[in-house]
Protein backbone atom coordinates (compact mmCIF):
# COMPACT_ATOMS: atom_id res chain seq x y z
CA UNK A 1 0.00 0.00 0.00
CA UNK A 2 1.32 3.22 -1.22
CA UNK A 3 1.41 5.74 1.84
CA UNK A 4 0.69 9.51 0.36
CA UNK A 5 1.81 12.40 3.27
CA UNK A 6 -0.32 15.32 2.44
CA UNK A 7 0.83 19.02 3.90
CA UNK A 8 1.06 22.63 3.80
CA UNK A 9 0.41 25.46 5.29
CA UNK A 10 -2.13 27.43 6.85
CA UNK A 11 -5.11 28.44 4.33
CA UNK A 12 -2.99 27.28 1.39
CA UNK A 13 -5.47 25.08 0.00
CA UNK A 14 -4.62 22.00 1.60
CA UNK A 15 -8.22 21.17 2.70
CA UNK A 16 -9.53 21.33 -0.41
CA UNK A 17 -7.10 19.06 -2.19
CA UNK A 18 -7.66 16.56 0.57
CA UNK A 19 -11.80 16.73 -0.16
CA UNK A 20 -10.67 16.19 -3.63
CA UNK A 21 -8.45 13.23 -3.30
CA UNK A 22 -11.43 11.93 -0.79
CA UNK A 23 -14.50 12.69 -2.55
CA UNK A 24 -13.91 13.12 -6.02
CA UNK A 25 -11.21 10.09 -6.84
CA UNK A 26 -12.64 8.29 -3.89
CA UNK A 27 -9.21 7.86 -1.92
CA UNK A 28 -9.21 7.03 1.65
CA UNK A 29 -7.97 10.15 3.60
CA UNK A 30 -6.50 10.15 7.23
CA UNK A 31 -7.01 13.55 8.76
CA UNK A 32 -4.68 14.51 11.27
CA UNK A 33 -6.64 17.21 12.69
CA UNK A 34 -9.69 14.73 13.26
CA UNK A 35 -7.29 12.20 15.37
CA UNK A 36 -5.71 15.09 17.03
CA UNK A 37 -9.29 16.23 18.06
CA UNK A 38 -9.99 12.30 19.12
CA UNK A 39 -6.97 12.23 21.00
CA UNK A 40 -7.32 14.81 23.95
CA UNK A 41 -10.82 14.22 24.14
CA UNK A 42 -12.11 14.16 28.15
CA UNK A 43 -10.37 11.10 29.79
CA UNK A 44 -7.37 10.31 27.74
CA UNK A 45 -4.21 10.20 28.55
CA UNK A 46 -3.14 13.32 26.35
CA UNK A 47 -6.04 15.38 27.57
CA UNK A 48 -4.92 14.73 31.52
CA UNK A 49 -1.38 15.62 30.98
CA UNK A 50 -2.58 18.87 29.07
CA UNK A 51 -4.65 20.07 31.76
CA UNK A 52 -2.31 19.00 34.34
CA UNK A 53 0.70 21.74 32.56
CA UNK A 54 -1.71 24.06 31.15
CA UNK A 55 -4.15 24.14 34.35
CA UNK A 56 -8.44 24.30 34.61
CA UNK A 57 -8.24 27.25 32.94
CA UNK A 58 -8.06 26.09 29.38
CA UNK A 59 -11.04 23.94 30.07
CA UNK A 60 -14.85 24.90 28.96
CA UNK A 61 -16.70 26.20 32.03
CA UNK A 62 -19.75 24.39 31.18
CA UNK A 63 -20.27 20.42 29.60
CA UNK A 64 -22.65 17.53 30.08
CA UNK A 65 -19.51 15.03 29.37
CA UNK A 66 -19.39 12.82 31.96
CA UNK A 67 -15.46 12.61 31.64
CA UNK A 68 -15.06 16.44 32.20
CA UNK A 69 -15.27 19.45 30.12
CA UNK A 70 -13.50 19.05 26.62
CA UNK A 71 -10.67 21.40 26.29
CA UNK A 72 -11.55 25.34 25.26
CA UNK A 73 -9.46 24.96 21.68
CA UNK A 74 -9.68 29.04 21.02
CA UNK A 75 -7.96 29.69 24.91
CA UNK A 76 -5.67 26.87 24.15
CA UNK A 77 -4.58 28.28 20.34
CA UNK A 78 -3.94 31.37 22.08
CA UNK A 79 -1.54 30.03 24.46
CA UNK A 80 0.71 28.12 22.11
CA UNK A 81 0.23 30.43 19.18
CA UNK A 82 2.34 33.18 20.90
CA UNK A 83 4.59 31.64 23.20
CA UNK A 84 7.09 28.46 20.96
CA UNK A 85 7.91 26.73 24.70
CA UNK A 86 4.29 26.44 25.60
CA UNK A 87 3.54 24.76 22.02
CA UNK A 88 6.50 22.51 21.90
CA UNK A 89 4.88 21.08 24.99
CA UNK A 90 1.43 20.57 23.91
CA UNK A 91 3.19 18.71 20.94
CA UNK A 92 5.50 16.55 22.54
CA UNK A 93 1.75 15.43 24.68
CA UNK A 94 -0.57 15.65 21.21
CA UNK A 95 1.78 14.06 18.50
CA UNK A 96 2.85 10.60 20.62
CA UNK A 97 -1.30 9.78 20.75
CA UNK A 98 -1.76 11.09 17.08
CA UNK A 99 0.64 8.74 15.54
CA UNK A 100 -0.76 5.89 17.83
CA UNK A 101 -4.34 6.46 15.89
CA UNK A 102 -2.71 6.85 12.45
CA UNK A 103 -0.80 3.84 13.18
CA UNK A 104 -4.20 2.21 13.58
CA UNK A 105 -6.15 4.35 10.38
CA UNK A 106 -3.67 2.80 8.28
CA UNK A 107 -3.76 -0.39 9.37
CA UNK A 108 -7.12 -0.78 8.84
CA UNK A 109 -6.79 0.50 5.13
CA UNK A 110 -4.17 -2.11 4.74
CA UNK A 111 -6.48 -4.74 5.82
CA UNK A 112 -9.36 -2.89 3.42
CA UNK A 113 -6.78 -3.89 0.79
CA UNK A 114 -6.39 0.12 0.13
CA UNK A 115 -3.96 0.37 -2.80
CA UNK A 116 -3.09 4.08 -1.80
CA UNK A 117 -4.07 5.62 1.54
CA UNK A 118 -3.69 9.43 2.02
CA UNK A 119 -1.96 11.37 5.50
CA UNK A 120 -3.58 14.53 5.72
CA UNK A 121 -1.45 16.33 8.09
CA UNK A 122 -0.31 19.88 8.63
CA UNK A 123 2.78 19.16 10.73
CA UNK A 124 3.49 16.44 8.19
CA UNK A 125 7.42 18.04 8.30
CA UNK A 126 7.27 18.93 11.47
CA UNK A 127 6.50 16.04 13.21
CA UNK A 128 8.85 13.60 10.86
CA UNK A 129 5.94 11.84 9.48
CA UNK A 130 6.94 12.64 6.10
CA UNK A 131 9.69 9.79 6.80
CA UNK A 132 6.93 7.25 7.19
CA UNK A 133 5.70 7.33 3.53
CA UNK A 134 6.23 6.12 0.04
CA UNK A 135 5.24 9.92 -1.25
CA UNK A 136 4.76 13.61 -0.28
CA UNK A 137 2.58 16.17 -1.51
CA UNK A 138 3.17 19.79 -1.14
CA UNK A 139 0.05 22.27 -1.55
CA UNK A 140 1.88 25.46 -1.66
CA UNK A 141 1.06 29.10 -2.39
CA UNK A 142 2.61 32.39 -1.48
CA UNK A 143 2.44 33.74 2.61
CA UNK A 144 0.78 37.12 0.72
CA UNK A 145 -2.11 35.17 -0.50
CA UNK A 146 -1.78 32.82 3.04
CA UNK A 147 -3.07 36.55 4.35
CA UNK A 148 -5.70 36.93 2.17
CA UNK A 149 -7.13 34.47 2.50
CA UNK A 150 -6.95 34.43 6.42
CA UNK A 151 -8.43 37.19 6.67
CA UNK A 152 -11.67 36.49 4.02
CA UNK A 153 -12.27 33.50 5.76
CA UNK A 154 -11.62 33.84 9.72
CA UNK A 155 -11.61 37.54 9.43
CA UNK A 156 -8.38 38.06 10.83
CA UNK A 157 -6.54 41.59 11.03
CA UNK A 158 -3.49 41.20 8.89
CA UNK A 159 -1.69 41.36 12.11
CA UNK A 160 -3.31 38.51 13.22
CA UNK A 161 -3.30 36.54 9.74
CA UNK A 162 0.96 37.44 9.61
CA UNK A 163 1.13 36.46 13.40
CA UNK A 164 -0.48 32.47 12.97
CA UNK A 165 1.60 32.18 9.59
CA UNK A 166 4.87 33.20 11.34
CA UNK A 167 3.97 30.43 14.27
CA UNK A 168 4.18 27.42 11.44
CA UNK A 169 6.96 26.33 9.60
CA UNK A 170 7.54 28.36 6.47
CA UNK A 171 5.85 26.87 3.49
CA UNK A 172 8.38 27.53 1.25
CA UNK A 173 10.97 25.49 3.42
CA UNK A 174 8.71 22.36 3.24
CA UNK A 175 9.01 22.19 -0.69
CA UNK A 176 12.24 20.59 -0.68
CA UNK A 177 10.56 17.45 1.35
CA UNK A 178 8.30 17.25 -1.92
CA UNK A 179 7.85 14.66 -4.26
CA UNK A 180 4.93 16.48 -5.84
CA UNK A 181 3.88 20.29 -5.34
CA UNK A 182 0.36 21.31 -6.15
CA UNK A 183 0.48 25.25 -6.62
CA UNK A 184 -2.64 26.79 -5.22
CA UNK A 185 -2.25 30.19 -6.29
CA UNK A 186 -4.91 30.04 -9.45
CA UNK A 187 -7.99 29.10 -10.49
CA UNK A 188 -10.42 25.92 -8.62
CA UNK A 189 -10.24 24.55 -11.95
CA UNK A 190 -6.84 24.71 -12.11
CA UNK A 191 -6.62 23.24 -8.66
CA UNK A 192 -8.52 20.33 -9.84
CA UNK A 193 -6.73 19.91 -12.94
CA UNK A 194 -3.01 19.23 -10.80
CA UNK A 195 -5.05 17.10 -8.19
CA UNK A 196 -5.90 14.87 -11.22
CA UNK A 197 -2.71 14.41 -12.53
CA UNK A 198 -2.05 13.73 -8.96
CA UNK A 199 -3.78 10.76 -8.78
CA UNK A 200 -2.19 9.66 -12.00
CA UNK A 201 0.89 9.71 -10.68
CA UNK A 202 0.00 8.09 -7.49
CA UNK A 203 -1.81 5.10 -9.50
CA UNK A 204 1.46 4.91 -11.25
CA UNK A 205 3.51 4.93 -8.25
CA UNK A 206 1.56 2.26 -6.43
CA UNK A 207 1.79 -0.05 -9.27
CA UNK A 208 -0.23 -2.88 -10.40
CA UNK A 209 -3.07 -4.59 -8.69
CA UNK A 210 -0.99 -7.35 -8.71
CA UNK A 211 1.82 -5.52 -7.33
CA UNK A 212 0.32 -4.47 -4.37
CA UNK A 213 -1.95 -7.53 -3.78
CA UNK A 214 0.83 -9.59 -3.27
CA UNK A 215 1.62 -7.10 -0.61
CA UNK A 216 -1.58 -7.48 0.81
CA UNK A 217 -1.95 -11.43 0.58
CA UNK A 218 1.72 -12.08 1.59
CA UNK A 219 1.76 -9.25 5.37
CA UNK A 220 5.57 -10.20 5.74
CA UNK A 221 6.04 -9.03 1.86
CA UNK A 222 4.39 -5.68 2.73
CA UNK A 223 5.89 -5.33 6.05
CA UNK A 224 9.28 -5.75 4.31
CA UNK A 225 8.29 -3.24 1.79
CA UNK A 226 7.17 -0.91 4.49
CA UNK A 227 10.42 -1.62 6.49
CA UNK A 228 12.67 -0.39 3.71
CA UNK A 229 10.65 2.59 2.71
CA UNK A 230 11.29 3.61 6.60
CA UNK A 231 14.57 2.69 6.31
CA UNK A 232 15.44 4.75 2.79
CA UNK A 233 13.95 7.84 3.80
CA UNK A 234 15.55 7.94 7.37
CA UNK A 235 18.68 7.43 6.05
CA UNK A 236 18.24 9.99 3.26
CA UNK A 237 21.14 12.52 4.10
CA UNK A 238 21.66 15.95 2.28
CA UNK A 239 17.91 16.25 1.76
CA UNK A 240 18.00 20.08 1.12
CA UNK A 241 20.23 19.86 -2.03
CA UNK A 242 18.58 16.58 -3.43
CA UNK A 243 15.16 17.72 -3.47
CA UNK A 244 16.05 21.26 -4.86
CA UNK A 245 17.28 19.93 -7.63
CA UNK A 246 14.10 18.01 -8.19
CA UNK A 247 11.67 20.13 -7.43
CA UNK A 248 9.28 20.84 -9.84
CA UNK A 249 10.25 23.99 -12.07
CA UNK A 250 6.78 25.86 -11.69
CA UNK A 251 6.38 25.45 -8.12
CA UNK A 252 10.65 26.69 -7.84
CA UNK A 253 10.02 29.43 -10.34
CA UNK A 254 6.83 30.46 -7.86
CA UNK A 255 9.09 30.27 -4.80
CA UNK A 256 11.83 32.34 -6.58
CA UNK A 257 9.19 34.77 -7.37
CA UNK A 258 7.69 34.85 -3.92
CA UNK A 259 11.55 35.13 -2.16
CA UNK A 260 12.53 38.20 -4.61
CA UNK A 261 8.72 40.19 -3.87
CA UNK A 262 9.00 40.03 -7.65
CA UNK A 263 5.44 39.37 -8.24
CA UNK A 264 2.96 39.86 -5.70
CA UNK A 265 -0.41 38.29 -4.99
CA UNK A 266 -3.01 38.91 -8.04
CA UNK A 267 -5.94 40.64 -7.29
CA UNK A 268 -7.12 37.68 -9.65
CA UNK A 269 -6.44 34.77 -7.67
CA UNK A 270 -9.11 32.81 -5.41
CA UNK A 271 -9.16 33.59 -1.60
CA UNK A 272 -11.54 31.36 -0.29
CA UNK A 273 -9.96 27.88 -0.62
CA UNK A 274 -8.44 26.66 2.63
Amino acid sequence: MLIVGLTGGIASGKSTVSKLLSEEHRLPVIDLDILARQAVEPGTLAYRAIVAHFGPDILLSSSNDVRGPPLDRAKLGEIVFSDERQRKVLNSITHPAVRRLMAWEIARCWLRGEGICVVDAPLLVEAGLWRLCGRVCVVYCSDQLQVKRLQQRNDFSPESARSRIASQRPLSSKLVYADDVIDNSGTLSDLEYQVNALVVKLKSARGSILNYGLSWLIPPLGLLRGLLCIAIRLGWKKIGQERKRSMPRQAARQRIRDEQNAAPAGEQFSLDRR
